[in-house]
């Protein structure tokens, strides 16, 4: 991978642009993290939303330079930051901007004293800062870049890598820190979301984009066993948790740290941070109705948010009383190609067993992944036509559930994944996933193996033939030429999103010409390569 020694403005936006769309794949996973009893449960939303508002500011930016874009992302995650979490990560950017201060690039050397900066600011905007949260990790992930920088790392890749891995390694640690992780056996929410951030913006300078749509941030798992039950009944003479209360304070010569002082005894969880023209306050109280006529007095108030956590802790409680302990539904696909069984999995498959063109298992194969996989109701994808009926021989040899939803493509069992609804039974997930077969269209390319007449074409062996939804309809001279024919009997107009999945005897730069031969062509059309490594076919593309 060539090495990147600095980074523009523009980059620094579209990284964590990539970050904040990686955040937000994860962010209900996140805000289920919050499995204690404190009711701020919707930290990955908050962070999510959060990073929305910070990179609308950083996409108006007139100034590209690398401080412009840092400046602005700081402005708008001011603006827009969302609860204890929200606020925390502003004061992240807040901090990476005070360190990207007139800088047009940056080197490892400027990223690492950016990213201390940013740690310092986070913790300084927290009036008692506990470890164990977010703040353990942003300094943790500080200090990995700092060790980097100290032994001469100047490719700021390699420094983000181990940025992400201190940061992971930080966010599994943190039940260690705080009774509250330890005794739920989770890890800190908003440490995810900062590990998450980062792991975004690396896999982006990684170039790493087009799998960042199959795929889903991993969530760290505690391996700290629970050492006290979750709670199953509120505690009839627990401390009332009181009002989240939440506002942006604008006025002149506002004193941040007069109103740190003024409200540090009013209540709990207190973050008072911005400048003097606008302060964001986040506390969590007994009494809003005083803060609030208090803060009147000092200026202008905004996005005003006061929430009864007594009750949130409520529907906390009932919510554990519902929690299923295992996944309702398992889903089990036929994959070949090593690429594709990376993608499978990641899309939330929980058995991937090898098989497809010229390898099709046996119905043995298929009721052993069905007696392995993790549930009593399982969903199996053929993506091929000549395994669908063997697939369905499962369900009268075994007690468990079996429905086969009859895809006949990966393409077809990519988008059947991607429908599966985490909330829905078995039955309306069988539904929704066989409906969404339709959604695409998939083109095969391969080569003849012998010569021969097909639906009136003159077959060459070892031509390059092509196949629309499975059927054989075009035959050509080059790879190009028979995608560019299928392309031409398509309703391209129509066509949003082109994915190429290339196979295990194609280059990755091959494959990124044809690319960018479709693009020129349609380019209104969003078009991915992501490798495959699927034999026999040299492109399985598919066409949304």
């Amino acid at each position: 991978m060539t090495e990147r020694k600095t980074i523009a403005g523009q980059d620094l936006r579209e990284m964590f642009s990539a970050a904040a769309s990686w955040l937000e794949k994860s962010s209900s996973e996140i805000d289920a993290l919050n499995v204690f009893p404190v009711p701020d449960g919707d930290t990955g939303t908050n962070m999510m939303l959060t990073m929305r508002s910070t990179m609308e500011e950083a996409f108006r930016a007139p100034d590209n330079s690398a401080a412009g874009v840092a400046s602005a992302m700081a402005k708008g995650a001011l603006m827009g930051a969302r609860g204890n979490s929200g606020v925390i990560l502003s004061q992240v950017w807040r901090g990476l901007a005070e360190g990207l201060a007139g800088k047009e690039s940056f080197t490892t050397a400027d990223f690492a004293k950016a990213l201390e900066q940013a740690s310092k600011t986070a913790y300084k905007g927290v009036s008692n800062p506990v470890e164990g949260t977010m703040l353990t990790v942003m300094k943790a992930a500080a200090s990995a870049a700092r060790d980097q920088v100290d032994i001469g790392n100047e490719d700021i890749i390699s420094v983000l890598e181990a940025v992400v891995e201190a940061a992971r390694d930080s966010v599994a640690n943190t039940p260690l820190l705080l009774k509250v992780l330890r005794e739920a056996g989770v890890v800190d929410a908003g440490g995810q979301g900062i590990y998450t951030l980062f792991e975004g913006a690396l896999r982006y300078l990684r170039g790493e984009v087009e799998l960042m749509r199959l795929r889903k941030p991993q969530i760290i798992v505690s391996e700290i066993p629970h050492t006290t039950p979750l709670p199953q009944t509120a505690v009839v003479d627990e401390v009332p948790y009181g009002y989240c209360t939440e506002f942006m304070l604008k006025g002149e010569k506002i004193d941040t740290e007069a109103i740190k002082k003024r409200l540090e005894h009013k209540g709990e969880s207190l973050i008072v941070v911005g400048d003097e023209s606008a302060v964001r306050i986040h506390i969590h109280t007994l009494d809003p109705g005083n803060i609030v006529h208090w803060a009147t007095k000092l200026g202008t108030m905004h996005q005003v948010s006061i929430r009864n956590m007594d009750e949130q802790h409520q529907d906390f409680l009932e919510m554990q009383k519902e929690r299923v302990p295992t996944a309702d539904t398992a889903v089990i696909t036929v994959v070949s190609g090593e690429g594709l069984n990376d993608i499978f999995a990641s899309l939330g498959a929980a058995v991937v067993i090898p098989g497809g063109q010229t390898m099709n298992p046996s119905t043995k194969d298929i009721l052993q992944a069905v007696e392995s996989a993790p549930s009593d109701k399982i969903i199996i994808l053929p993506n091929n036509k000549n395994i669908i009926l063997t697939a369905e021989q499962v369900h009268s040899l075994t007690q468990k559930q079996v429905a086969v939803v009859p895809t006949t493509t990966i393409p077809q069992g990519v988008v059947a994944l991607l429908a599966f609804d985490y909330e829905a039974d078995f039955k309306t997930n069988t539904r929704i996933m066989e409906n969404a077969i339709s959604s695409v269209k998939s083109i095969e390319i391969t080569r003849s193996i012998r010569s021969t007449k097909v639906n009136g074409l003159k077959i060459r062996r070892k031509q390059p033939i092509g196949l629309l939804d499975g059927e054989l309809i075009v035959a050509g001279n080059s790879d190009l030429d028979v995608l560019n024919k299928l392309l031409d009997k398509m309703e391209m107009d129509k066509a949003e999103i082109i994915t190429i999945y290339h196979g295990e005897d194609v280059e990755a730069a091959e494959a990124e010409q044809i690319s960018a031969g479709i693009t020129e062509k349609y380019p209104k059309v969003q078009v991915e390569v992501v490798r495959g490594g699927q034999p026999h076919y040299n492109y399985i593309i598919s066409v949304e």
